[in-house]
């Protein structure tokens, strides 16, 4: 990649089919911007993840740290491996590391239903979901994450924290990204997902989603218990268009929405604060998958059209916000004209199979 006048990209691959997908963006990426022109990356792939722990005793060196926040973007492909584990029985997990680290506090999860593939919901409007979960990635339940206690062996505790410096640009973020998909055609409320008939946390939660609300008028609003969230989120999931949680609450409706969606190897993410960002699929390692060219790539392929469009965004770069359509144009043509059939959804396309026709598709 030409590296003159370029973003700088800090790539992460990580463990099992992380390596495999991130290569499957990268190539997509490298196309788009050869053909769109205008654009160019010089990529820094740093170590980290669980089998780098299994073999240093590091899982993510400072040197890796450092260098990922000096980049432009990162990109990550997946992090984790079941039988690698921390003394306390906890995942080698630098994607969390970095949340906190560079204060991550938005976790965007666009949840995309494709006709030309199967979901798990029989209804019509199942086929054609399009909505956003916006999950606060650095405090909430995961805000201690390293300093909980066991007692005795006896009590376990985890602090739940709610700040609201936090949640107001976490609000004013999501409140923003509706305002975009108003201006884009697609309008809707702003859901506030919590637990404030029980938690007093939840509660500030909520009177804080509602005080930033007055400042973004043509955005309508609602709110639902989480519980009746994750019980719409099966019968009726087409009734949402953007919803925000707190941290654990947002991972686990984030993963149910994934599963609308007929595959985590459809489900793009990113993680955004004021000056960083992190791209990265979804989705685990699979190693049971890894090295055999099944993994679908296309959750990593969209999550790098999310990093593009973000740059544009933050740099006022058009080209980047083009190459961006471009890709995920590219993703649904693809799919919808049958072209795409991965193997989770009984086809025989593998990774190399589905990025080639994806790169394919691009321009056209």
């Amino acid at each position: 990649m030409p590296s003159t006048n370029a973003y700088r990209i800090a790539s992460l691959p990580g463990d099992g089919i992380g390596l495999e997908v991130t290569d499957a963006a990268f190539a997509v990426l490298d196309a788009a911007t050869d053909i769109h022109g205008g654009i160019a990356f010089d990529v820094e792939i740093l170590a980290a993840g669980a089998a780098l722990y299994r073999d240093t005793g590091e899982g993510f060196p400072d040197k890796s740290r450092q260098a990922a926040a000096k980049a432009d973007a990162i990109y990550l492909g997946a992090m984790g491996l079941p039988d690698v584990r921390y003394e306390d029985g906890t995942e080698i997990a630098p994607q969390l590391d970095l949340r906190q680290d560079l204060n991550l506090y938005a976790g965007v999860r666009p949840i995309r239903t494709y006709p030309g593939l199967p979901g798990p919901l029989a209804a019509p409007q199942a086929q054609s979901l399009d909505f956003v979960i916006v999950r606060e990635s650095t405090e909430g339940l995961f805000a201690e994450r390293t300093q909980g206690t066991v007692t005795d062996d006896q009590i376990a505790r985890d602090a739940l924290v709610i700040t609201r410096p936090v949640c107001e640009k976490l609000f004013d973020f999501t409140f923003k990204l509706a305002e975009r998909r108003i201006e884009h055609g697609r309008p809707g409320p702003v859901a506030c997902i919590d637990k404030a008939n029980v938690l007093a946390s939840m509660a500030f939660f909520r009177k804080i989603f509602d005080e930033r609300a007055r400042n973004f008028p043509t955005v309508k609003t609602e709110h639902h218990y989480v519980d009746a969230a994750a019980l719409e989120l099966v019968r009726r999931p087409w009734l949402f268009n953007v919803m925000v949680a707190e941290n654990m609450f947002g991972d686990i409706i984030s993963d149910l929405a994934g599963g609308l969606m007929g595959s985590m190897g459809l489900a793009p993410s990113a993680d955004i604060g004021d000056d960083h960002a992190v791209f990265q699929p979804a989705h685990g390692t699979a190693p049971d998958i890894a090295g055999l060219s099944k993994a679908n790539p296309i959750a990593a392929i969209l999550s790098g059209a999310m990093m593009l469009e973000w740059l544009g965004q933050t740099h006022n770069d058009e080209n980047c916000l083009e190459a961006a359509e471009m890709i995920e144009n590219a993703v649904t043509k693809g799919i919808n004209n049958g072209d795409i059939k991965p193997y989770e959804f009984g086809g025989t396309d593998g990774t190399s199979a589905i990025t080639n026709t994806v790169i394919g598709h691009l321009g056209g």
